[in-house]
């Protein structure tokens, strides 16, 4: 069988050679900027392609995809047609959508002819049509250009079409052919001035295109403004098509590892509060709500270990646009979103206190007379905004950690319901915890100017140091979350553009968020939680769950108040209590009654220390 010879079909006026010595300069740098904006040319690796006729091509291709270990894991699924021979262009057509060629001396892409897809669909498709299959929309012949037209396109000699595709090597260094015309007329030119939408054909039009789902009829989502790009009844996959499976992988791993640590450090404090419920009074109680609501969180991203990212954030092969039923998906979300709202009031919260007692003087019972109006706001304020989400239909799948929150897809719903209320939260708080700060430094300050008990101090420091970190641990995380929203919001539309409508890029470069951005968001997501046993880590926690453990398994407590020695001198009986029969006159008289009792309400606020009954 003779060699299948490739035909570049030219449009592209290489007449202009002697253009380029007068006018060099511009050339040269355009090509430039076509070369810094396309991958080098590459040999082919894919075993289908070997052979085809050319040996070099260039990624991402038509499909988007960034390597030929991806679009070889693709292609290859065609390969049972290949080998049956349905029709002897598929080949080569599939080849030129996956592998495209890369001509050294032509920088900019050649995508294959719509003669030659129709071949290739004329011959194949009623074969796939028996067992069930469709021709791929992504493939649709209707995008490609016309033989002969403005844009150049690939195609096989139709004289010597074969199952081979190529051509001999001798002849694999092909050049774009002059076109007829010259280049002094600007229509005939490649790039037109002004008009390189019109030359790039099929790539400046903004589709639905791969990896993109279309929404037909049958979907639920269809007509109900879904768009990506600005493509109408369009819709994003289930999992993120910007990152590899390598990142995709290390994405889970990194999210389940962070959420149950958080899980466990605030499981910890929980219980530790459970221990010990009167050590943790105010101005502090509020970090065990705020570590409560963190535990939550971490539970909504764990429970998608369990259930599976397509069950929660995906309708279909398309990702979840909204969620208002009673389903995983909102259930999800109303661990993630409720508990995280709540979770920032309570700092709020906690900021508030701190300043009543530091700059106000408040003490503690007078700040807990106020607990009942804090658990309303910390309530009371999520809910409002939970239920304005999902009266607005905005809860929406992550196609990365594979959780439903709000404003994943719609940037609107991500500054209305997420970036306002922190960024609120978060400066009250910090004022709320600055003046307390500077009010401590003025009472240390006070102190040591009068000479007091420098152990009161020493102790203030103290205070002023753990509350000085454990914010540091709170507003730093806050702050960068907030950053990583911010970044989304900016860059958002511009990233799923890139993909719909190509030509809006520089020479069709794909825009890709940075992974490790949205990485460090769902890291420090959760570190509040991991960080907030920080304010319980101390002797007196150690103490609280060696009791727990003596009383789970049977030890008995002796170190407490209730195991009194008493000390006596041998042969020496136990001092004897006289104790007044009722009614009968005191020893004492009214005088001794009255100081009896006045002891005896002395005792309930001071520990009186006594010497061994051994030495009365």
């Amino acid at each position: 069988m003779r060699w299948c010879a490739l035909l570049v079909t030219i449009l592209l006026v290489f007449s202009v050679i002697g253009d380029v010595f007068s006018d060099g300069t511009s050339l040269i740098s355009s090509q430039t900027d076509l070369v810094e904006g396309e991958g080098k040319c590459e040999e082919i690796t894919i075993p289908m392609c070997l052979g085809i006729g050319y040996n070099l091509t260039r990624m991402p291709n038509e499909l988007n995809h960034d390597n030929q270990e991806e679009a070889g894991l693709e292609v290859h699924q065609f390969w049972p047609l290949v080998e049956i021979k349905c029709s002897p262009d598929l080949r080569f057509f599939l080849c030129s959508m996956y592998t495209p060629i890369c001509l050294k001396e032509y920088n900019k892409r050649l995508p294959p002819c719509r003669d030659l897809c129709r071949r290739a669909r004329e011959g194949c498709e009623p074969l796939m049509q028996q067992y069930g299959f469709k021709w791929p929309d992504r493939m649709e012949c209707d995008q490609f250009p016309v033989y002969g037209g403005e844009e150049l396109c690939m195609d096989q000699n139709k004289n010597e079409s074969g199952s081979g595709g190529g051509f001999p090597s001798s002849k694999s260094t092909t050049r774009p052919k002059h076109n007829k015309n010259n280049c002094k007329n600007s229509k005939n030119c490649a790039d037109p001035p002004g008009d390189r939408s019109k030359a790039r054909g099929r790539d400046c039009t903004c589709q639905c295109r791969h990896p993109l789902i279309p929404l037909g009829r049958d979907s639920p989502q269809y007509n109900r403004s879904v768009a990506v790009g600005g493509v109408a009844d369009c819709g994003y996959p289930c999992r993120e098509t910007f990152f590899n499976t390598d990142e995709k992988e290390f994405a889970t791993v990194w999210i389940t590892l962070w959420s149950g640590l958080c899980a466990a450090s605030t499981l910890m404090t929980l219980i530790t509060f459970l221990i010990e419920t009167e050590r943790f009074k105010y101005p502090e109680r509020p970090i065990v709500f705020l570590s409560a609501c963190y535990f939550l969180v971490s539970i909504g991203y764990l429970v998608r270990v369990g259930i599976g990212h397509e069950n929660i954030a995906c309708d279909g092969k398309v990702i979840r646009y909204s969620s208002t039923g009673p389903n995983t998906c909102t259930l999800v979300f109303l661990l993630v979103y409720f508990f995280g709202m709540a979770s920032s009031v309570w700092w709020v919260i906690l900021s508030l206190t701190w300043f009543l007692a530091a700059g106000l003087k408040w003490g503690n019972e007078a700040i807990a007379s106020y607990a009942q109006y804090f658990h309303l706001a910390a309530w009371m304020i999520p809910t409002i905004q939970t239920v304005g989400v999902l009266l607005s239909g905005a809860v929406d799948g992550d196609p990365v950690s594979g959780i439903c929150y709000v404003g994943n897809m719609n940037m609107e719903n991500l500054r209305t319901f997420v970036l306002a209320p922190l960024l609120i939260y978060l400066l009250l708080g910090t004022s709320f915890l600055f003046a307390g700060l500077v009010s401590l430094f003025r009472i240390r300050n006070v102190i040591k100017r009068q000479g007091d008990d420098s152990s009161k101090a020493d102790k203030l420091e103290k205070l002023m140091i753990r509350i000085g970190i454990f914010s540091v641990l709170y507003t730093v995380p806050a702050t960068i979350v907030i950053g990583c929203y911010l970044y989304e919001n900016a860059f958002h539309d511009e990233w799923l553009a890139s993909i719909a409508c190509p030509c809006l890029t520089p020479n069709r470069t794909r825009l890709r968020p940075l992974y490790s951005v949205l990485m460090l968001k769902y890291f420090m997501a959760l570190a509040v939680g991991i960080t907030s046993g920080v304010w319980i880590w101390s002797g007196k926690t150690l103490d609280s769950w060696r009791r727990l453990w003596r009383r789970l398994f049977g030890k008995s407590d002796r170190t407490g108040a209730a195991a009194v020695l008493i000390k006596t001198r041998p042969g020496k009986p136990p001092p004897q209590y006289l104790v007044a029969a009722p009614g009968s006159a005191s020893l004492l008289g009214p005088t001794g009654s009255s100081v009896a009792s006045a002891s005896q309400h002395h005792l309930h606020h001071h520990v009186l220390k006594q010497p061994p009954l051994s030495h009365v």
